[in-house]
């Protein structure tokens, strides 16, 4: 499925504030190779590296697509380079400063990585990827994702997401054909997941098949994991049972391989995931599984790590306030252990508030967009724009919130002396009316606007506009936007 990276010298390079640093290769071929997992279990290539604590007590690592003797050397493939669907190890290394080291693989012969989980005859299907995983008692339950058709970057179909048990430490696994979420009607936004066990609860975060969804959240009595009836779906004003379709987003997308865990060193909730559009791995945070989730902080960007993705979480991580993680490369195609020394703590909800990441968050009515690099935002190097000589224009981004919750949402924004009709607020998606917002004329330089509103519907949209009239030239410029629950 999904990444590799080939280096000839490991090399120490210090991250920007609040970026991860690569700490060396976990699976597959490549430099920092700590595990030489070609030489000691045939695995030259693999990618993910789902991690949890297993039902006795290691950390347990599954990959997923992975391949010997005949790799490529360039992502996945080919099929004739004893290619195994997914693949499972197991560490007890607690030491991470230096790597993460693998004691064993689940073997099918001497040398030799099996294949855990088998594919499906009974539908059309390419892989079968883990991409989540939880232990309680004496079982381990993984959560997977049967792939149907691979389609254009960021996109697959799936025939549907299931879950897997073992009862013998992950050497054999079960595959019930009762627990599976039908990638159709509610059971869509649960076929790639994230698993957390907490307060009797295990938490199953989902997202739709690709990298381009939502985020969701259920959760289920510990010892139902394999009851799919049991399962409560959180619909925005509270828990309800059995019926995935009623599920309300928590996460604004793109979430893509999402990896959640609680953290009690944070006293929150901490997700990282790929941004498709952002090229980065972001990090957000809530003080509930529900919300309000912040926005996404970059912690890994494509420009340093290209071709990355997937972010799983160790469990180490849990009670700590550095987190180490394994990320995935695509080119050639493995994955790494990365540290995380701090956890982003802007507390805003929006995506890239002020601009300075590429993001297809923000979208425009009329003429906007986003200056890049011409000295014109109040801080960065980047700021959003909307200008034109007729009609309403605008610039909007579309974010889940949490009903029930009071906002505030402020920026600052500066426009053109032919401004005497600027709106900056908030409104319902989809032309359902404002919610809140602040008339605005003209601003010779940037002034701070800000608006409150308690969010009554799972999504909101954050916007900055203009009417422009008369034909003359018309145009606004707003920065640093923050939108945060107060109270």
């Amino acid at each position: 499925m999904l990444a590799h990276l080939a280096t000839t010298a490991l090399l120490l390079v210090v991250p920007p504030p609040g970026h991860a640093h690569d700490v060396g290769l976990i699976a597959g071929r490549g430099a920092g190779d700590v595990n030489d997992t070609a030489g000691r279990f045939a695995v030259h290539a693999t990618d993910l590296g789902v991690m949890w604590r297993d039902s006795r007590g290691r950390v347990a690592i599954a990959f997923g697509d992975t391949y010997g003797a005949g790799w490529g050397g360039h992502g996945a493939g080919p099929e004739t380079a004893d290619w195994r669907f997914n693949t499972l190890a197991h560490s007890t290394d607690h030491h991470l400063a230096d790597g993460l080291s693998i004691d064993s693989m689940v073997t099918d012969r001497p040398g030799h990585a099996a294949q855990i989980l088998p594919g499906d005859p009974s539908v059309p299907e390419v892989t079968v990827i883990p991409t989540a995983a939880v232990a309680v008692g004496s079982r381990d339950y993984l959560h997977y994702m049967s792939v149907q058709s691979w389609g254009p970057a960021g996109t697959w179909t799936t025939n549907y997401a299931g879950l897997a048990h073992s009862d013998d430490g992950g050497r054999t696994w079960a595959k019930p054909d009762t627990a599976r979420w039908a990638n159709r009607g509610g059971g869509s936004a649960f076929q790639l997941g994230a698993m957390v066990r907490r307060d009797g609860y295990v938490h199953l975060f989902g997202t739709p098949n690709g990298r381009l969804g939502d985020a969701y959240v259920s959760r289920v009595p510990e010892h139902e994991v394999l009851n799919l009836a049991a399962y409560q779906y959180w619909t925005g004003s509270g828990w309800r049972t059995g019926a995935p379709g009623s599920a309300v987003p928590v996460m604004s997308g793109q979430v893509g391989e999402l990896s959640v865990q609680y953290n009690s060193a944070l006293g929150r909730w901490v997700a990282l995931h790929l941004d498709e559009n952002r090229a980065a791995i972001v990090a957000r945070t809530a003080p509930d599984p529900a919300g309000p989730w912040t926005g996404g902080q970059v912690v890994a960007d494509g420009k340093d790590h290209p071709g990355l993705y997937g972010s799983f979480l160790h469990p180490d991580s849990a009670t700590s306030p550095v987190l180490h993680f394994a990320m995935s490369r695509w080119d050639p195609y493995h994955v790494r252990l990365m540290r995380l020394d701090s956890v982003p703590a802007d507390g805003n909800a929006l995506q890239e508030g002020g601009f300075e990441h590429r993001t297809g968050a923000w979208r425009s009515t009329g003429q906007g967009g986003v200056d890049h690099g011409l000295g014109l935002a109040r801080t960065g190097a980047n700021n959003g724009w909307v200008r034109s000589t007729s009609g309403w224009n605008d610039l909007f981004q579309q974010v889940v919130v949490r009903p029930g919750t009071r906002y505030r949402l402020s920026g600052w924004v500066r426009s053109s002396g032919t401004t005497s009709d600027g709106y900056f607020g908030v409104r319902r998606p989809g032309g359902g009316g404002v919610v809140a917002e602040q008339e605005y004329g003209s601003l010779p330089s940037y002034g701070r606007l800000s608006v409150e509103f308690t969010a009554t519907d799972p999504r909101a949209e954050v916007f900055t506009g203009i009417w422009a009239r008369d034909g003359q030239d018309t145009w606004a410029q707003v920065d640093d936007l923050l939108l945060e629950p107060i109270g």
